[in-house]
């Protein structure tokens, strides 16, 4: 679909999702879930559990703020992950404060899971910490599976400036790692 017909057709399920039209929503849901889902599951380094409640914030936020959509501006699916990044921001700093669990004498099963889920959530919070071009470069290489060549096509760049800028993403993604909590 090219852009001004995305454009049109988004403008008329907006529309339509103001009045009220659950079709138009559930369209929207049927069509934006699956790359929502795969970007929030990625951000969240694979823990279902914090991905699930952040989809699901997102999604309310999405119904309260849909007024505010504006087709021209961006994709629908592009907005959500917009919101989501937000989600995902508060989510994690959240549970940055809360007590981490005592391992003191738990089996040593359950500590290598707490500590495999220890490092899923340091890099969960780590890429949410993350500028926006950073985040978007390792997801276009690392979860999308693109190429350099790629990457620097769709956003007008040199391949030399994609590169250059996914070794300053990943270098940014390892000091945030290193943070303490």
């Amino acid at each position: 679909m090219n852009s001004a017909d995305r454009v049109s057709r988004e403008r008329g399920l907006r529309a339509a999702a103001l009045s009220g039209d659950e079709e138009a929503w559930r369209s929207w849901y049927d069509e934006s879930f699956d790359a929502l889902y795969a970007y929030v599951l990625w951000r969240c380094a694979g823990l279902r559990e914090h991905a699930d409640e952040v989809v699901q914030e997102t999604w309310l936020v999405a119904v309260r703020r849909i007024g505010s959509f504006d087709p021209t501006q961006a994709a629908f699916v592009t907005w959500l992950r917009g919101i989501a990044a937000h989600v995902l921001r508060n989510h994690f700093r959240r549970t940055a404060r809360r007590a981490h669990m005592s391992l003191n004498g738990v089996d040593p099963a359950a500590r290598s899971d707490e500590e495999r889920r220890e490092r899923a959530d340091r890099v969960a919070r780590a890429l949410a910490r993350l500028p926006e071009r950073y985040e978007g470069v390792l997801r276009a290489k690392y979860l999308d599976g693109r190429s350099v060549a790629d990457i620097a096509a769709d956003s007008n760049e040199t391949p030399k400036t994609v590169e250059s800028l996914l070794t300053r993403a990943r270098q940014a993604f390892r000091e945030a790692y290193d943070e303490p909590h």
